[in-house]
């Protein structure tokens, strides 16, 4: 990554509002988050998460860059910690509690901002037909132009920057700056070396992001029923 990559970052933090200039996040944090925000949009008849579900979420093998392997204890703490800043809240259930999150109050966005915060949150840097295909079952834009309509809204709250195509990349990208500059610098770096889908087609793309989505839903499915089955064993 190059001096002037690291600078971008720090400038583009220090410009934000008043109410996300403390919001440099760690990682386990930035996941919590975004799974909170696609579970809501896919799965509303979950929603709000157990911490079990949680925990399942953050660490799907699909749809997620960086795969992590997150404990109950790690996601707990962090949980408590977004609390403190207001981006989640502990619903009480007679069950079981629940969490969700506060994205859209804390920092004052509308659903399209929610939706591709969230996206942002959970596979890093994204080019924009990127975030149209797989922001297709969460919101409904029309086209690519939707989309950065409201990118540009993020970049000017100080929420998301623009990274420009690097050499062997056809498309730019967009990134969160939810994390601490340490953290988005790692990010951006490691997408930046990643390889690009060249020899797919934009419906074949389409296609390995619904895929994608199925297989994350089969191994949601796949977890509650595994959690459900001490009870029905007893």
């Amino acid at each position: 990554m190059t001096q002037g990559s690291v600078m971008s970052i720090e400038s583009s933090s220090t410009e934000s509002s008043p109410n996300t200039e403390a919001l440099q996040l760690n990682g386990t944090e930035v996941r919590i988050l975004g799974c909170l925000i696609e579970k809501q949009a896919t799965n509303p008849e979950t929603y709000p998460l157990t911490l079990n579900a949680l925990v399942t979420a953050c660490n799907q093998k699909t749809s997620r860059d960086p795969v992590m392997n997150l404990t109950q204890g790690q996601v707990g703490q962090s949980l408590r910690a977004l609390e403190g800043r207001g981006l989640t809240r502990l619903v009480m259930g007679s069950r079981a509690d629940r969490w969700e999150h506060r994205v859209d109050k804390g920092l004052e966005l509308v659903p399209a901002q929610v939706i591709l915060t969230g996206l942002l949150l959970l596979r890093g840097p994204q080019t924009v037909n990127e975030l149209l295909t797989r922001s297709n079952r969460m919101h409904d834009f029309e086209d690519s132009e939707q989309v950065i309509h409201q990118l540009e809204r993020l970049i000017a709250r100080g929420l998301a920057m623009l990274v420009p195509r690097q050499s062997g990349q056809r498309e730019d990208r967009y990134m969160h700056l939810l994390g601490d500059p340490e953290s988005l610098q790692e990010l951006l770096a490691a997408r930046q070396q990643a390889p690009e889908r060249h020899s797919a087609s934009p419906a074949a793309n389409s296609r390995i992001d619904e895929l994608e989505a199925r297989v994350a839903a089969l191994e949601e499915r796949l977890a509650r029923l595994e959690r459900a089955l001490p009870d029905l064993t007893t």
